[in-house]
């Protein structure tokens, strides 16, 4: 048994896996929390595509993917902020625009490369094994900074996540922080790209996050509970998915998926099995009643 843990973290490749998918996993966390308070899980699966023509011109210029990531995320998150001033066109509107435009530039640079097969499966699957140390600095100081901001403004975003009308009226800069929000988004996510993939970010963003909120109400430890759940969700995928030779990126979301489900049924609050044990023990069936009560007639 103490080999199934040990062997994997003989590995340099592994224990590189390990430090990136915890980063990742209590940076996505924390910033899933607001994201799924805000109802914004589309924009996180936007962003996700948006930041595709960053990789590619990264990738045929031979500079770092994750820079090339970072800088196409943040220009369109501040795009989206802009073009949704107009009011005419909603917020919705504005990603979904730059959403298909962004990610339909990518596909077409990409195309036209002979070997774009291989690197456009790396960048929808992921690659978290062969992360460096490199990318571990990269990943540790993104997860610094979106963490260290979510927790310097949380009370601005939380005030503007659950009221901005309110928010406005106590003198908080709406737009400004919705900005700051997209950004720490699209760091977010583009640093997860590496870890798990295009395709299954938005699980590492929405799920621990949705199922922390099964669990308290309260904010602070919302937050403590999403981060735990998504670095321990990558752990233990990461170990499944080493033994068991599947896809890590698929093997962390489906920990974390299982969680979520595990949650959803047992919660000692809202869990529904335990809420349809809790209902029966206070109120019994009206046969079990008839039952028991022919058992305690008299002969």
């Amino acid at each position: 048994m103490i080999d199934w843990f040990s062997v994997p973290l003989e590995h340099a490749f592994m224990q590189h896996a390990f430090i990136a998918i915890i980063l990742v996993g209590i940076m996505c966390g924390a910033t899933g929390v607001f994201v799924t308070l805000r109802g914004l899980a589309f924009m996180g699966d936007a962003l996700s595509h948006a930041v595709f023509p960053g990789v590619v011109i990264a990738f045929l210029i031979g500079g770092n993917v994750v820079i090339g990531a970072l800088i196409a995320g943040t220009l369109v998150s501040l795009s989206i902020g802009v073009i949704s001033q107009n009011q005419k066109l909603s917020g919705d509107t504005a990603i979904g625009v730059l959403f298909a435009g962004a990610f339909a530039l990518g596909i077409a640079l990409i195309s036209a490369q002979r070997t774009y097969t291989r690197d456009l499966a790396s960048f929808l699957l992921g690659s978290i094994l062969g992360v460096s140390r490199s990318d571990l600095y990269l990943t540790g100081a993104v997860a610094a900074i979106v963490v260290g901001a979510i927790g310097l403004f949380r009370r601005e975003l939380t005030i503007v996540a659950f009221d901005p009308t309110f928010a406005r009226a106590t003198g908080i800069n709406v737009w400004l922080i919705d900005q700051l929000f997209l950004v720490l988004l699209s760091l977010a996510i583009v640093i997860s790209l590496q870890t798990v993939g295009n395709i299954l970010v938005l699980a590492m963003l929405v799920t621990p996050a949705a199922t922390a909120r099964l669990l308290t109400d309260r904010l602070r430890w919302m937050v403590a509970l999403s981060s735990a759940i998504g670095a321990l969700s990558g752990v233990i995928g990461l170990y499944l998915s080493f033994h068991w030779n599947i896809a890590s990126g698929a093997s962390v979301v489906l920990v974390a998926t299982v969680a979520f489900l595990l949650v959803y049924l047992f919660s000692p609050r809202t869990g529904i099995v335990t809420a349809t044990i809790r209902q029966r023990r206070h109120f019994p069936h009206p046969e079990d009643d008839r039952f028991s009560s022919a058992e305690t007639m008299p002969s």
